[in-house]
């Protein structure tokens, strides 16, 4: 098992769409939102993402293939 923190930003047409839902029940990854901000126009969420080492880098294809941008982050969000 590994777990990766990672940003997904959403644009305005994707902010409604359960991606972060459907990562979760179709990859079987354990998905902690850490911080959110979601508006109008677009959104971000920094989660920690648990499972499978194989699995959580084809579910964060399968994101960016949506058009969601992901990028990585290092350290703790919360703890700073």
């Amino acid at each position: 098992m590994v777990t990766k923190r990672v940003k997904f930003t959403f644009p305005q047409e994707l902010i409604k769409e359960p991606v972060i839902y459907k990562l979760g029940v179709d990859f079987g990854i354990v998905t902690n939102i850490r911080r959110a901000d979601i508006r109008d126009d677009m959104g971000w969420v920094v989660l920690e993402l648990e499972g499978e080492g194989d699995v959580v880098d084809k579910g964060l294809e399968w994101v960016i293939s949506t058009g969601v941008r992901v990028d990585p982050i290092a350290g703790d969000i919360i703890e700073g």
